[in-house]
């Protein structure tokens, strides 16, 4: 026994644990290139480029995760399209993730002083290389707090996953629930994993912010 729980138990919650933790690394890393790629463009205001980025924004911000995870475990099959629980678990995190994160750093790219990229520009740079150089690491560092909140609800919200039976934590949660019949033992022990590894992320994020922080708040 451990902490009141038999190995077995413990092992089952352990695989899922690890399984949320695959899921979301993916979809933590996938939400913050889609962020980074997509919010620049959008920054950049490219035409028609910037509509279609806009609209992708609209339909993921604006539809619950919930349904766009149905959508596609269960909807895409029915146009030739079969995608593992695994597979829809850590693309639907990144496309609801991305969805946020583009506009997170869309804001934060805009908020840049424009004055910076017309000195860049004058010292004979191209708007790309000025965006690279200046707007891009400025335009993160301002973007960074709502970033790390986008990316923690990710974590948080890979639990919705035992909709479509993968097998994270909550899943395994409940099957040992199912079992045992011990709800208040099982579900206290999740929510302080979950508790444990958002506030390690919390902490780091808060590291990070402090590091990377404008002087000056500019």
């Amino acid at each position: 026994m451990i902490a009141g729980f038999p190995f077995s138990e413990v092992g089952q919650l352990g695989q899922g644990l690890l399984r949320t933790l695959a899921i979301s690394a993916i979809g933590i890393a996938g939400a913050l290139a889609v962020g980074v790629l997509l919010g620049a463009l959008s920054a950049l205001r490219i035409p028609v480029v910037r509509q279609v980025i806009q609209a992708y924004v609209e339909a993921f911000r604006n539809t619950p995760l919930l349904v766009q995870i149905f959508f596609l475990f269960f909807a895409l099959p029915e146009a030739g399209i079969e995608l593992s629980a695994f597979t829809v678990g850590w693309l639907s995190l990144v496309l609801w993730g991305g969805a946020y994160n583009v506009e997170n750093f869309r804001a934060g790219f805009e908020a840049v002083d424009p004055v910076y990229v017309e000195a860049c520009r004058a010292l004979g740079f191209s708007e790309l290389a000025a965006f690279r150089r200046i707007v891009l690491p400025l335009g993160g560092r301002v973007a960074l707090p709502s970033v790390t909140n986008t990316l923690i609800s990710v974590f948080k919200n890979s639990s919705f996953m035992i909709a479509i039976g993968y097998p994270e934590l909550t899943h395994a949660a409940v099957d040992i629930v199912s079992v045992t019949f011990r709800a208040f033992e099982v579900f206290i022990a999740i929510g302080i994993v979950y508790l444990g590894l958002v506030w390690l992320f919390s902490l780091g994020a808060g590291l990070l912010e402090r590091r990377f922080a404008i002087p000056g708040g500019h």
